[in-house]
């Protein structure tokens, strides 16, 4: 392909001041452009790609001060996107217990025994995200009694998405007894016998326990943020929309964009009261809006809303995703509707009637019924087409409703890297015909278009790596080797395109960032192996070698080593 450039090559060179900053030759630049292009060099200037084509003609432009890397053959991609992940949980890494990795009880109660150990009498031992029942051999949550065991003089809180384990300790700082009635949107476990807490906390039954746990400092938050966002960097990501960002974060967010030091561009989905179930009347969730003075889409090229966040049901692997037709051991048991539908239908329409964008969380095929409903009435009221509100997750969702979806001009951000770890889980719960048909991608893109999806992880719900996640929606394989859902492969450059080219339109991003083309942003990430033609089986050992972000070298493998 010849070179493209801002402006005439001749200009470029004929005044030293408008030569690139910084060419990259010898590479593999896969341009991900309408036509998926191929490129072998990229010039930059003011961290903004200037010009793609050849080699020997980009070259051409250097200046006397232009940076020239040889990238020795490798392949490149636009930088990376990530559209659903809770971002900020990376840089809580050293700060809690890690459990992500651990593969019995045995060995997750020693690892936070051995975390308690550290710490002062009564300080609080916090974990990181983890799934305790796909990744232990027991399959189970740890008890209380467990968890008393293993830190008998410090509170326990140990959050897994959707549930929070505690022990003793913590039920009794949150006053949680066996008389504590449930609150709305929430379950106490109990033990049957009993009737006494049986330490696990559900959906809105979690926040009486995440309500006691001391603030982080702001110093605190913005290191965390900063490590977050160069973890991210390190599998190639460039970009993302962070999941759930409470008020405190936001700030978090805005003071490390304010210092020049953030690496990860970052679009928010906003909940304003920190939960997805918000604990705000509908009057004062109206009250919130009118007086917020910004809609969604709001920001600058670092840092903006994508829009508010909502739930409406819980998950596959937790048994509380909300089904249409039950669950195959028990079908009058549909799973978990979180929040009563005309409180959710009134706060969609009011974040809608005020500028927002809603995006909800929506697993089974009942939630996303329930969604799609709320939108259409909210449509109904003001047009919700060209704002591209969301589905969440839609790891179950049916072509009739990938239809409707289509209709209103909805988008869905999946996250198939679900099945890497979990698949098994879902197909014990629900059933291998419905693990089959969870993140149905080839369906999803053959009824609604590239454009109208995208793919994320849900991080530190499923593992953050990118090419895992590709692995998976290019082979339908999980860990093990197991096939789900074959039907439902899409091919390389469709996997590629969902994390970048589609991805960028989450955050109204398309003409900035997501392909390799004069005029966007250089964003870009150099792999080390060519995603197009190793064998199936390497798409998940592909690493990043090194990630630019607006021209700048964000992480450079060989530089940590």
């Amino acid at each position: 392909m010849g070179s493209r450039a801002l402006g005439a090559a001749g200009a470029s060179r004929s005044h030293p001041a408008s030569a690139p900053d910084a060419i990259y030759t010898n590479g593999k630049f896969l341009t991900v452009d309408a036509h998926f292009g191929v490129a072998s060099a990229v010039a930059i200037r003011d961290g903004r790609f200037v010009a793609v084509g050849q080699t020997d003609e980009i070259s051409a432009l250097a200046g006397p001060d232009t940076v020239v890397v040889d990238l020795d053959g490798r392949t490149v991609l636009p930088g990376l996107i990530d559209t659903h992940a809770h971002v900020e949980r990376a840089g809580l890494i050293k700060y809690t217990v890690q459990l992500n990795d651990v593969a019995t009880v045995e060995q997750a109660l020693a690892r936070i025994t051995e975390h308690a150990a550290k710490l002062p009498k009564g300080r609080w031992v916090r974990g990181a995200q983890w799934h305790p029942v796909s990744q232990l051999a027991e399959k189970r949550f740890l008890t209380r009694e467990e968890l008393d065991r293993a830190a008998p003089s410090n509170p326990v809180c140990l959050p897994i998405g959707h549930f929070t384990l505690v022990n003793s300790e913590a039920l009794a700082l949150a006053g949680i007894t066996r008389d504590t009635p449930d609150p709305d949107g929430g379950i106490i476990h109990r033990d049957k016998t009993t009737g006494e807490p049986n330490g696990t906390l559900e959906e809105a039954a979690e926040d009486l326990v995440h309500d006691l746990l001391p603030d982080w400092s702001d110093e605190e938050r913005d290191e965390q943020m900063k490590f977050a966002m160069r973890y991210f960097n390190q599998f190639g990501l460039t970009s993302a929309i962070s999941a759930a960002v409470d008020p405190a974060t936001f700030r978090a967010h805005q003071r490390v964009r304010q210092d020049g030091t953030a690496s990860l561009r970052i679009s928010a989905m906003y909940t304003p009261t920190g939960g997805l179930n918000p604990s705000m009347t509908v009057e004062e969730w109206e009250l919130f809006f009118s007086r917020i003075g910004a809609a969604s889409d709001f920001g600058d090229d670092w840092l903006s809303y994508s829009g508010v966040k909502l739930q409406i049901d819980g998950g596959m692997t937790l048994r509380t995703a909300a089904m249409r037709d039950g669950y195959p051991d028990d079908r009058d048991y549909k799973g978990t509707i979180v929040i009563e539908p005309s409180r959710f239908n009134a706060l969609v329409a009011t974040a809608n009637r005020y500028g927002w964008r809603v995006g909800v969380h929506a697993v089974g095929d009942a939630a996303i019924d329930r969604v799609l409903d709320a939108y259409e009435l909210a449509d109904a009221e003001r047009s919700i087409k060209g704002r591209r509100f969301i589905v969440i997750h839609g790891s179950l969702m049916r072509p009739d409703q990938m239809q409707r979806a289509q209709k209103l001009d909805v988008r869905v951000d999946a996250q198939t890297s679900f099945l890497w770890d979990k698949a098994a889980v879902v197909a014990k719960f629900l059933g291998k015909d419905t693990a089959d048909r969870a993140f149905p991608m080839r369906t999803m893109i053959d009824v609604m278009g590239l454009n109208a999806v995208a793919q994320g992880t849900d991080y530190p719900i499923n593992l953050l790596n990118p090419f895992v996640n590709m692995y998976v929606m290019v082979t339908r394989r999980d860990k093990n080797g197991n096939v789900y859902g074959a039907g439902e492969r899409i091919g390389r450059e469709e996997a590629i395109r969902l994390y970048t080219s589609s991805a960028s339109r989450y955050s109204f991003a398309e003409d900035k960032v997501g392909s390799i083309e004069p005029g966007k942003y250089a964003d870009m990430v150099v792999l080390s192996d060519d995603i197009m033609t190793v064998p199936e089986e390497s798409i998940k050992d592909i690493t990043a070698v090194r990630t630019i972000v607006e021209g700048r070298t964000v992480y450079d493998r060989k530089a940590r080593k």
